[in-house]
């Protein structure tokens, strides 16, 4: 690859990034551990003896839930107040527009090219050329759509079970919300392994991964995989030069 390298994050946006890995992963465990009804039993009940025993007992292992899930919403609130003109905003922009053909396209041959290979491409009748994509693929942009109207419902519902003993006297809301809380938790995690395996499995998409870390991405990269986001990045830099 070209040894060139481009920015594609910032540092603030790398920390958010893996602190949110990080809190979905433990609320995900101990959420897990905190189903004691056998008829909604996910791993036998064996995870749930495993959390219990961890945390000492049950209502430990809610208080520390709801400790992990109040820190979690709070930290992207204070993103969202302090980044919102500068990250959150044009992040928002990014993934609710869409150009429906061009995407559309990109999501039927990507997933072709990916599990077929770019002869099947041909054998039905697609040319090899893959859509140009911008900052994220469409890919990437739905299940970042998917992540952030979900983690509000697990917020809001969330904050519902939270507040079940102290203000919301009503069963049926809370009920509702426990529902509502799990469902949209197993909708996310669902488009959290394919994000998995496409940021940090896939070969073709490793770069990416890496500036997870690094912050920055191969150029031959960018102009490949987000030829739109690297000509807006190359159109700045002459500007830049020129002025």
């Amino acid at each position: 690859m070209n040894s060139k390298m481009i920015k594609r994050h910032a540092k603030i946006t790398i920390f958010m990034h893996w602190f949110n890995t990080f809190c979905w992963f433990f609320l995900l465990a101990t959420g897990l551990g905190l189903i004691r009804n056998d008829d909604l039993q996910l791993t036998g009940g064996w995870w749930s003896n495993l959390m219990v025993s961890l945390f000492g007992s049950a209502e430990t292992l809610l208080l520390v839930h709801e400790i992990v899930g109040l820190v979690w919403a709070g930290a992207f609130m204070v993103f969202l107040v302090f980044g919102f003109r500068k990250y959150v905003l044009p992040f928002l922009r990014q993934i609710f527009t869409y150009s429906p053909s061009r995407d559309l396209k990109w999501l039927i041959k990507k997933n072709i090219q990916m599990t077929l290979g770019y002869k099947w491409l041909k054998r039905l009748g697609f040319t090899p050329d893959i859509p140009e994509q911008g900052f994220y693929n469409v890919g990437q942009k739905l299940f970042a759509v998917v992540s952030v109207l979900g983690g509000i419902v697990i917020v809001v519902t969330g904050l519902i079970m939270f507040l079940s003993n102290i203000l919301i006297d009503n069963t049926a809301i809370v009920q509702w919300a426990i529902l509502i809380h799990f469902v949209t938790v197993g909708l996310v995690i669902g488009g959290l392994l394919i994000h998995i395996y496409m940021a940090a499995i896939s070969p073709d998409e490793r770069p990416a991964f890496f500036s997870m870390f690094t912050g920055t991405v191969p150029e031959d990269y960018a102009e490949h995989h987000h030829k739109l986001w690297y000509d807006e990045v190359k159109t700045a830099e002459r500007k830049a030069h020129s002025a």
